[in-house]
């Protein structure tokens, strides 16, 4: 069981190399985030831990180049910070588990092992319609070979819109999967998303992909 330790401080790193060491893992320590992200890009480790602010490229970037890679090694991110929104966007990134400093050493073993029995993700299935693709590892959409650039919120419709491809759904089912559980403002917010989307996603292609069911709410279908 062999495992990539991507932390700068030195006297943590060795701290837990040595017990992980202790627990049967074969441990290999990288101190920067290009040095993390080369190593960990091999696929010769069963579970990376990465830590998120290191010197040179942040655990972040590693990770989402990771992903962009097509290396699904699982990835256990170790951070200082434990808010919901760092924890939401490392899992967004692809991340399969978070730890917080600092950690108690048998939790981290014990998750080690758990993403070690799941083994490496296999990769997130593109959602399509047409010509129109999204593929959640790398958070890219497209029309074509035309990359599209989404804010947060609108990536965030038009994945609920795809994975309900051809069924109806509604201003409310929409704000539920993809606004904060506690809004409370007007479900027309909803409308103004999909107005941004079809300007991005249909008309600079002469295309319409999201139809308006009137009094219900919204379908996406494959544009003709």
């Amino acid at each position: 069981m062999r495992i990539l330790l991507v932390e700068d401080e030195a006297r943590l790193a060795e701290t837990v190399r040595r017990g992980l060491a202790a627990e049967g893992f074969v441990v290999d320590v990288a101190r920067d985030g290009f040095a993390g992200l080369e190593q960990a890009a091999s696929g010769e480790f069963d579970v990376v831990v990465l830590d998120i602010m290191l010197p040179g490229m942040h655990g972040y970037q590693v990770l989402r180049e990771l992903r962009a890679r097509e290396v699904w090694t699982p990835v256990l991110m170790l951070s200082a910070k434990d808010g919901e929104y760092d924890q939401a966007d490392a899992f967004d990134l692809g991340a399969d588990d978070y730890l917080t400093k600092p950690f108690s050493f048998v939790v981290l073993v014990a998750r080690l092992r758990a993403l070690l029995r799941r083994g490496a993700p296999e990769r997130p299935a593109i959602l399509t319609a047409g010509s129109l693709t999204l593929d959640p590892a790398r958070r890219r959409v497209a029309r074509g070979d035309t990359t599209i650039m989404l804010t947060p919120r609108e990536y965030g419709v038009l994945e609920y819109l795809l994975r309900n491809k051809d069924d109806v759904v509604t201003k409310a089912a929409i704000l539920r999967s993809v606004w904060d559980s506690n809004y409370e403002g007007d479900d027309n917010v909803v409308e103004v998303y999909v107005g941004y989307l079809r300007r991005k996603i249909d008309a600079p292609f002469g295309l319409t992909s999201i139809e308006t069911v009137r009094g219900v709410g919204y379908r996406l279908v494959e544009a003709a």
